[in-house]
C-alpha cells in the first residue's frame, strides 16, 4: 500500500503544478480552457485518492491523528 501511495503523492503534486503553472495561464491568457478541465479532473480524482490512501496507510505506518492531519494538510 505504501508504494501506491507515494506514487499516487507524486502523481498528485505533478498535476497541481501543471494547473498552476501550464493550464491555468493557458485558460486565462490563451483562452484554451481545454487543458484546465482534462488536468483538472486528473488532479481532482489523484487528489481524492490521496485521502483514502492517507487513511489506508496510517495503520499500516502506525501513525499517530497528528500525523494524520500533517500527511492530509500535505496535500493541500
Amino acid at each position: 500500500m505504501i508504494p501506491t501511495f507515494r506514487i499516487v503523492s507524486y502523481l498528485e503534486g505533478i498535476s497541481y503544478l501543471l494547473i498552476l503553472f501550464v493550464t491555468m495561464p493557458l485558460k486565462y491568457m490563451f483562452e484554451s480552457p481545454e487543458p484546465n478541465k482534462m488536468i483538472g479532473m486528473a488532479h481532482g480524482v489523484l487528489f481524492l485518492l490521496y485521502i483514502v490512501l492517507a487513511f489506508l496507510v496510517k495503520p499500516e505506518k502506525k501513525w499517530n491523528i497528528n500525523t494524520l492531519l500533517i500527511v492530509l494538510i500535505c496535500s493541500i
